[in-house]
């Protein structure tokens, strides 16, 4: 299947609405119903062949199969664990998270942030699962995974030692929901050892698929408590955490018992008054449960009997369960980082509450395509995706009194965790934005990009999983351009647009078209030199035409003779298509006028490969190519852009003179013969008729394998 055609399938399945949380893609293509009914049919208990319970699903090196730490580790269900193993009792609440031996308080403190809100907590942990009614040994749970639902089908084995869960537990002990949402995340990103170490945002992400950004502390906005404080009325999900210098400081505890490089939840920001005076506090959820802040308005200390009772009670300042209050002053010291995750309009059921638009693209960097790194290289910046978003109605009441549009970008690279196996590392990814000027919907050339700046860009290029800002800008229309740091690293993306007000996104592709000024096809005898004339027959012999073995070899020597080109030399196929393409009497061979017209195409050929090899390398490196491609007349979108690539490329991705000379010549005849049927193309399309269809199946049959029938469609 085609890029394009893959692309059209995956438009049709989100518009049918595949993908949403109320229909969520099968993971695995593990269907839990069904799996369940077979199971209780069978009276047997569910075990998943795709994610079993061996050391190949706990890790590849800290937990991998001869690690000291998976030493004496069996793997038993709940019900061998207790006599009275619940699913959820009593309602899931932030208790029933305790971390365990694995690397993933980011996880869990996004987990404590999501028992807060029943209704979000219900899209990630279906209801009605139990031990005990329809019990068979199999659960599911529901997660974000780069711009679509998930539905993950799990069996209940889990890691223990001794008898005792080795990872998430509740404090119970015979309470299982988080253990086996914690496994089902396992299972999604490889391993349970590929969730060591994160921020809590993409836990968020993950369980919301909202958008997240991030705050330094240290340089916090003045309205900050109050982002805070609407953010949590608005059901969003919030995290802290304090950086350490060196990884010996993770998870060090302070003298007043805060945790380094440790994941904690933000649960509450509230105003009190103490003998009168407003304190703004804010509330701090630790996943460990136990260790806690023991400062100023820590549970039981003294700054609480300045306090009304009545707003204590209100409170619940004196919980012993890992959570605790302090003030925002202290917190903006003591803390390094804060995390927002804004939620999708989908995930609001309120109408009391506002919501964002909300607009999401999928993309690739492709090598020798549209890799081509940020604004610092000027050769390839112009090749990267393209995206332009239209801002019409300013902010109500902007909190900072500027009127604009607000809007956040996150972009997002798929399966770094999965990689982590394999010692990849995250791509350094961010993103510019481009004022559009003038024309509308044109993707954006070198004129532009090269010669204005951009009017705003990601605070930083960083390999994380997602980058993310926040922007105001005056009404208007905005490209947006995702791209690694470096040139030609390859990846997939998701681009995320949330505005204020209602706003319009889309993908800008590339154009094409076809524009050879420059052939000379209709001459006569008269039109070719002297020369020329005794030359062909030289080369032709006494039939007077040219073969295709004739050519190749003709083609060979003349290119073999050139320092200044690289070429493994030209193929018989190559040979044959010239052919095909200039031969107007059918005779398989070219003529005296045929051979004149190839003649003049070659020359013209070199010239562009010449002008478009700027550092003589005797090659055209990919990106080259695109130029090289839109001088010799075609104006090619990235879908084909990337077949060519792939087609004609070396590992280098550069690409030698009888390969260009060979894809020009497979361009042209694919142009000809696309313009020919196009008119039964569009009847056959808008009519539906059968015979018409057949038809142009066949003519795609004829085509050289440059392209699939669905990466033509690209060219309309």
């Amino acid at each position: 299947m085609s890029y394009i055609t893959k692309a059209l399938s995956r438009k049709q399945d989100r518009e049918d609405g595949l993908g949403n949380n109320d229909n969520a893609v099968l993971f695995n293509a593990q269907d839990f119903q069904k799996l369940r009914r077979e199971c209780l049919d069978r009276r047997t208990l569910f075990c998943d062949p795709t994610f079993p319970a061996t050391w190949t699903s706990l890790g590849y090196n800290q937990l991998g199969r001869y690690s000291s730490k998976t030493m004496g580790l069996e793997w038993k269900r709940p019900t061998e664990l207790c006599s009275n193993p619940q699913f959820i009792l009593d309602g899931a609440t932030r208790t029933d998270i305790r971390q365990g031996e694995l690397g993933d308080c980011w996880l869990l403190a996004a987990i404590a942030s999501l028992t807060m809100d029943k209704e979000i907590l219900a899209r990630v942990v279906p209801p009605e699962q139990s031990f005990t009614e329809s019990y068979a040994g199999i659960f599911h749970f529901q997660l974000w995974q780069y711009g679509e639902w998930v539905d993950v089908v799990i069996d209940d084995r889990l890691p223990t030692r001794n008898g005792e869960l080795l990872f998430v537990h509740s404090a119970e002990g015979n309470e299982f929901w988080s253990a086996l949402l914690e496994k089902a995340y396992a299972m999604v990103n490889s391993s349970y050892e590929a969730l060591s170490g994160g921020t809590t945002t993409e836990g968020f992400e993950d369980f919301t698929g909202g958008i997240a950004e991030s705050y330094e502390l240290s340089d916090a906005p003045p309205t900050l408590f109050n982002i805070i404080r609407k953010a949590l009325s608005l059901g969003s999900l919030l995290g802290c955490s304090i950086d350490v210098s060196v990884s010996a400081e993770t998870e060090a505890v302070t003298r007043q018992k805060l945790v380094k490089g440790h994941a904690y939840s933000v649960t509450g920001a509230e105003v009190v008054h103490m003998y009168g005076s407003p304190v703004q506090l804010v509330r701090i959820r630790n996943p460990w449960g136990q260790v806690e802040w023991t400062g100023a308005w820590s549970d039981n200390s003294k700054e609480w009997d300045r306090v009304l009772p009545e707003e204590k009670s209100k409170l619940d300042y004196s919980a012993e369960d890992g959570e605790f209050w302090m003030a925002y002053s202290e917190f903006l010291q003591q803390y390094s980082k804060l995390e927002i995750c804004n939620l999708t309009p989908d995930t609001l059921s309120s109408d009391s509450v506002g919501r964002w638009s909300f607009h999401q693209f999928e993309g690739t960097w492709r090598v020798g395509c549209t890799a081509g790194g940020c604004r610092n290289n000027p050769a390839t910046f112009c090749s990267n995706p393209q995206f332009v978003i239209k801002l019409e109605d300013v902010d109500d009441d902007p909190h900072d009194g500027v009127d604009g549009c607000s809007f956040l970008v996150g972009l997002m690279q798929k399966d770094g965790r999965k990689e982590r196996q394999f010692g990849r590392d995250l791509n350094t990814i961010g993103f510019a934005i481009y004022k559009i000027k003038g024309l509308t919907n044109v993707h954006l050339g070198p004129n532009v990009l090269l010669r204005e700046k951009s009017v705003a860009m990601s605070n930083t290029f960083i390999n994380t999983r997602e980058v993310c800002s926040r922007f105001k800008l005056p009404p208007g229309e905005y490209v947006i351009i995702p791209s690694t740091f470096e040139p030609h690293c390859k990846g997939s993306f998701i681009l995320r647009v949330f505005t204020e007000k209602q706003a319009t996104a889309r993908y800008i592709p590339r154009p094409s078209k076809i524009s050879i000024n420059w052939q000379s096809e209709n001459i006569s005898k008269l039109d070719v030199d002297p020369h020329f004339q005794h030359l062909f027959k030289q080369l032709a012999g006494n039939d007077s035409e040219i073969s295709a073995i004739e050519l190749q070899k003709i083609l060979d020597k003349v290119v073999s003779q050139r320092t200044d080109l690289k070429t493994d030399g030209f193929s018989m196929e190559t040979c044959r298509h010239i052919i095909s393409l200039l031969d107007k009497d059918g005779s398989g061979t070219l003529g005296l006028l045929e051979f004149h017209t190839l003649w003049m195409k070659m020359q013209k050929y070199l010239e562009i490969f010449k002008h478009r090899d700027t550092d003589h390398s005797g090659t055209l490196s990919s990106h080259e190519m695109r130029e090289a491609l839109a001088e010799a007349g075609f104006q090619l979108n990235t879908p084909v852009l990337q077949v060519i690539v792939s087609r004609y490329a070396d590992q280098q991705s550069a690409i030698d003179f009888d390969c260009f000379v060979g894809c020009l010549i497979r361009l042209e005849m694919l142009f000809r013969e696309w313009n020919s049927i196009k008119l039964t193309w569009d009847k056959a399309v808008e009519c539906f008729i059968p015979e018409n269809l057949c038809f142009l199946l066949k003519c795609f049959q004829m085509f050289p394998t440059i392209l699939t029938s669905g990466d033509i469609c690209a060219l309309q």
